[in-house]
């Protein structure tokens, strides 16, 4: 009942700030009217007192006379036959925002709303959030409000942050698990993922400091390892970046998901990629974009501008197939890391995009295309659109 009482508040309150302005402009237009015939009367007024004292002849205050008593006229004079003219239009809008707009309001509500469904306040919300992710984090934030030193909390909550691209939290609330539970090789490299997707995806001096602490206490952590090599070859140290890319490979299992990104950057950087096939050690072979035997042996022994330009074909190749066969995920899951590898992010994004209409947002494959791009640095806004 209290719902329905705060609609018709509202919508009266609507209806009296829609109606002000027709209903004021007519009561303008009569003020403004009779300050006219006022302004008229004081000159006729003022004329007398000119006349009075000599500073005009006869014949110019006959002439002056003449002339205001003109326009007073006309201002006085109202002339019937216009005058209903506003007054029904006025009545007609007057009506449709009375009778049609809450009509309308109603009908749209009850169409597309749930007006069966219980009102349900915040705090209720937050005691069952259900799969809610916004009512999932407001219920953290204000449990470390009231308690800021609750690590685990922090710990929770900044992947969290970073999955739902609130980068600058993420950093804060990685920084305070750190500070109240210690570091391990997790927070550390969640704390470097976050420094990174704040420089646009560069490794920085301080994102390579965290993924070296984080070495230390994992040495075989495969993700700090990959982002310390990718920051040898954004350095421009292409022979240290592939011999660091070739070592990742040599520890990783032959069905390890990183490894063909791995391979990739081994390629880009001078190298021959780990294993028969160069893109997906494992995968099906008649997947689009799948590298032959004999791409491999002609990789080998090529120079690292021809090897480069091989990549930028298969890669184009893969673009092509996929546009005539998109139900690919797996071909769409290569061609977004690839495009990204080859530091082509207008093209990822594009790639994203074309991935995201065969397989929706959604599904869990869209998921999966989104948590990539993510990774990858890849903007994900109009992406879904």
């Amino acid at each position: 009942m209290l719902f329905w009482i705060l609609v018709a508040a509202l919508t009266a309150a609507f209806a009296v700030i829609l109606l002000y302005p027709l209903l004021r402009g007519a009561k303008a237009a009569d003020n403004i009217r009779a300050g006219e015939a006022a302004v008229y009367r004081d000159q006729l007024r003022e004329l007398d007192r000119d006349l009075d004292g000599g500073l005009i002849t006869p014949e110019e205050a006959d002439y002056a006379r003449a002339e205001i008593g003109r326009r007073l006229i006309a201002v006085s004079a109202d002339e019937p036959a216009e005058t209903p003219k506003p007054a029904r239009h006025h009545r007609f809008t007057e009506a449709f925002v009375l009778l049609v707009l809450p009509v309308l309001g109603l009908c749209l509500y009850l169409t597309t709303g749930r007006p069966d469904l219980p009102s349900q306040p915040l705090e209720a919300r937050l005691e069952n959030p259900g799969n809610d992710v916004a009512v999932l984090i407001t219920k953290a934030e204000r449990h470390l409000a009231e308690k800021p030193d609750d690590g685990k909390g922090w710990d929770v909550l900044a992947p969290i942050y970073f999955r739902t691209m609130r980068v600058s939290d993420a950093q804060v609330a990685y920084r305070n698990a750190i500070r109240l539970l210690g570091p391990s090789p997790v927070r550390l490299d969640g704390l470097a993922e976050t420094l990174m997707a704040v420089s646009d995806g560069v490794v920085t001096e301080e994102a390579r400091q965290v993924l070296e602490q984080s070495l230390t206490l994992q040495p075989d952590n495969p993700r700090a390892r990959f982002y310390i090599a990718l920051s040898m070859e954004q350095a421009g140290r292409p022979d240290e970046a592939r011999q660091a890319f070739e070592a990742l490979a040599k520890q990783s299992p032959s069905d390890a998901p990183w490894l063909p990104l791995v391979n990739q950057h081994i390629a880009m950087n001078g190298g021959a990629p780990a294993g028969a096939n160069p893109v997906a050690p494992g995968a099906n072979p008649a997947t689009p974009g799948n590298p032959t035997q004999q791409d491999v042996a002609a990789a080998e022994n090529m120079s690292a501008g021809d090897r480069q330009q091989m990549i930028r074909g298969m890669v184009e190749s893969l673009d092509a197939k996929l546009s005539e066969d998109p139900n690919n995920f797996e071909g769409w899951v290569r061609l977004v890391r690839s495009y990204a590898v080859l530091n082509d992010k207008d093209r990822a994004a594009g790639a994203l995009k074309r991935g995201l209409a065969a397989f929706p947002p959604a599904g869990e494959e869209g998921r999966q295309l989104l948590a990539l791009a993510r990774e990858l640095g890849i903007a994900t806004e109009g992406a879904t659109q």
